[in-house]
């Protein structure tokens, strides 16, 4: 086993934790924000007001993208476990 296939998994496991992250926390980012404006805007201080609208945009996220999420974080564990299969 050598330290260069070692960094790529490693590298190829944190950029597929990157990509399946990616989504989620843009849209909750974006949500939050166009939440805090309007709180701000109209100083209503109420936390369900962006708990809710954040975790429908986040439940939809997960259905439209979810799909494609699955399928990075397989395709990562079907090259850790050829790498493992090849190496040993």
């Amino acid at each position: 086993m050598d330290t260069t296939q070692m960094m790529e998994i490693f590298r190829g496991a944190v950029m597929t934790g990157f990509k399946v992250a990616g989504p989620i926390l843009v849209v909750s980012i974006v949500v939050g924000l166009i939440i805090s404006i309007i709180q701000a805007a109209t100083s209503i201080n109420e936390q369900t007001m962006t708990f809710v609208p954040k975790l429908v945009v986040i439940g939809l996220v997960l259905i439209i993208f979810g799909g494609w999420m699955l399928q990075e974080m397989v395709d990562l564990v079907h090259q850790i476990f050829e790498f493992i299969a090849t190496s040993i």
